[in-house]
């Protein structure tokens, strides 16, 4: 029976490797045709396209900047990239599933194997795609990998129960960062001379315009991330020792990057007026589960705050060089301030009529 799962698991694991790295391959065999190499080594556009894979996965890079070797983070990387590798690992999932004949008795432990075979096949594509100048953290894979695939595994087929809570809170989240997209969407339109002129400084090409313009789609994820920290009263960071807010605004140079046209060009206390509709977010999700009990709401407010966490987490790092070592929103200060706003909103709606009773 074991040997049946593994031979099924594993087929599919590296059919959904395949199903992403093929993509990047050729991505990087493009680009490193096109602007040539000093070397001639064909096999840097194979790391390249291993390290596309991993930083898809987000799995933080060490970095050694020429010319003297300094030491340099890259973990800021693009939160869209990560729909590719689930829909990859969730298509592989569902053969898997279909492969077992639908026995239910064997999919918990074949979700289990294809996490841990998956996650090994990252390790691997970390350890050994290293050089002295970049160097995937090979030991942070399974602390990224491991919780991706199992959860994009569990959507697929018989879908684990995560409970009312996970529910409300995922909805509530979903509706912050929505609510976030579309006014990045207006500030984009708004300062779309300033977009064109970040774009025409880096004067890309035809195959680099594309290039940037699909860098600039899944950047978006983490744009939206920060625009939610900047409305929600905290802001975010272009760099060391700057910060944009409503309320301060310290930015001295921004990179080249056409997304950042929709910076603000100092502070606004009308951004200020975002803090009530986090508060009525929460006046929101309260409404959704009070109705059952307390208890799930107090539930759905510590998913929202562990969810929001790992948002903060992912949309923050650090981009190559030292001056870049702080980009997007900070991680506690972010989740604090939207924790609080939440609990709030839902703190008016469990007493203020009850205050009216009185």
């Amino acid at each position: 029976m074991f040997g049946r799962i593994l031979g099924v698991t594993l087929t599919q694991v590296l059919r959904s490797v395949a199903l992403v790295l093929l993509p990047t391959s050729f991505i990087a065999l493009i680009a490193w045709a096109t602007a040539g190499s000093a070397t001639g080594n064909t096999g840097d556009p194979l790391r390249a396209a291993l390290w596309i894979w991993l930083g898809a996965h987000q799995i933080p890079f060490s970095l050694a900047l020429p010319p003297a070797n300094a030491a340099g983070l890259l973990s800021y990387l693009p939160l869209g990239a990560i729909v590719v590798p689930v829909l990859a690992i969730r298509s592989g999932t569902s053969r898997m599933i279909d492969r077992l004949d639908g026995d239910a008795s064997l999919v918990p432990l074949a979700r289990m194997c294809f996490a841990l075979l998956y996650t090994g096949v990252g390790t691997l594509f970390a350890f050994f795609s290293s050089t002295t100048a970049v160097k995937p953290m090979w030991y942070l894979v399974p602390v990224f990998l491991l919780p991706i695939t199992l959860i994009s595994g569990a959507t697929v087929g018989r879908r684990l129960v995560f409970g009312q809570a996970i529910l409300y809170s995922t909805r509530i989240i979903s509706l912050l960062l929505g609510i976030s997209s579309v006014l990045l969407g207006i500030s984009l339109l708004i300062n779309l001379s300033m977009v064109k002129n970040l774009t025409l400084v880096l004067e890309p090409g035809i195959f680099g315009g594309v290039l940037l313009l699909l860098l600039n789609l899944l950047y978006i994820p983490n744009a939206a991330v920060a625009t939610l920290g900047y409305f929600s009263g905290t802001g975010f960071a272009i760099g060391s020792d700057s910060l944009v807010s409503p309320l301060s605004f310290h930015l001295d140079a921004i990179p080249a990057f056409p997304l950042l046209g929709a910076l603000p060009t100092g502070t606004s206390l009308l951004a200020l007026f975002g803090i009530p509709v986090v508060i009525v977010a929460g006046a929101l999700l309260a409404s959704w589960t009070v109705v059952f009990n307390v208890r799930v709401l107090i539930q759905s407010l510590v998913a929202s705050l562990l969810i929001i966490a790992a948002v903060a987490y992912a949309g923050s790092g650090a981009l190559i060089t030292d001056a870049m070592s702080a980009m997007g929103v900070s991680p506690w200060k972010f989740t604090l301030s939207i924790a609080i706003e939440l609990a709030i909103g839902a703190a008016l709606v469990l007493y203020i009529p009850r205050v009216g009773r009185r």
